[in-house]
């Protein structure tokens, strides 16, 4: 008697446990397959590379914005990625400390391939930090204290750091402040 309601006790929380891991619910985000890598624009030439990671460097989701759902750029891990006014297409104004907050998306060894997910051009960047990817001319990073996919804690740091889109706008840095 007892092992039958042990049991069944087990078979719930496993089932409870499937349930809970198949859902989504509100605050989650979701990844879509968009991806493309480096030296990328709608040209449509393409070429291979002998880097692995080269593939899949950009990623697009959706996430929470503030008080609104969007779909923003992440790198290959999910995570979400930003953009610095005070940047340049070629000049980085965040190195060294600022680089250990704000980790630099980097290309190692990317070469040009097209994707026809991301309306804008993405490029690989000689900057301080290295081969820095840049979408539409706007440096690419990440956050420290972004630790789990989806998460938007960068949005608006300082009046000077935001979230990636696809439709961000193109220039060399920018003093508006919204990509999207």
């Amino acid at each position: 008697m007892l092992l039958k309601r042990l049991s069944l006790v087990i078979g719930a929380l496993l089932l409870m446990l499937a349930i809970a891991a198949c859902g989504t619910g509100p605050g989650s985000y979701s990844s879509s397959s968009t991806s493309t890598s480096a030296n990328s624009s709608n040209s449509g030439s393409t070429s291979t590379s002998s880097s692995s990671n080269a593939q899949d460097l950009i990623h697009t989701a959706t996430a929470m914005v503030g008080n609104k759902s969007e779909t923003i750029l992440t790198d290959a891990k999910g995570m979400t990625l930003y953009y610095f006014t005070p940047d340049t297409s070629t000049q980085t104004a965040c190195a060294d400390a600022c680089a250990k907050k704000w980790p630099p998306l980097l290309a190692a060894g990317a070469s040009a391939s097209s994707s026809s997910q991301l309306p804008g051009t993405l490029n690989a960047v000689t900057t301080t930090n290295g081969s820095q990817v840049e979408y539409n001319g706007h440096l690419l990073y990440r956050f420290a204290k972004d630790k789990a996919a989806g998460q938007t804690k960068g949005e608006n740091v300082n009046g000077k750091w935001f979230v990636a889109t696809p439709d961000l706008a193109t220039g060399s840095g920018s003093s508006s402040g919204y990509g999207y």
